[in-house]
């Protein structure tokens, strides 16, 4: 099990980001959670298989629709658990 933290840069707030990463994690099965940063970017930390958190980095540098994504700094670190079913941090 791994643990991925994420930062998203761009146009990510206001535009239904973080609900799309929360369903995303959903249906992967993932832990952790998503939150808007006081600096304008989203942020996630997310534990599960490594394929599965690959595939939700992938739907971050995607984004929705109206989103519009800049960049996005990946950290990857050994799963530490603790966190429970991937939900919204506000």
């Amino acid at each position: 099990m791994d643990r991925l933290h994420a930062v998203v840069r761009g146009d990510v707030q206001g535009v239904g980001f973080r609900y799309f990463l929360l369903d995303s994690a959903r249906s992967l099965g993932l832990h952790g959670w998503v939150r808007n940063r006081a600096d304008g970017a989203v942020e996630l930390v997310a534990e599960g298989e490594r394929t599965k958190l690959e595939r939700l980095l992938e739907a971050a540098r995607q984004g929705p629709r109206h989103a519009q994504v800049q960049e996005v700094e990946a950290d990857w670190q050994e799963a530490s658990g603790g966190l429970g079913p991937f939900d919204l941090v506000y």
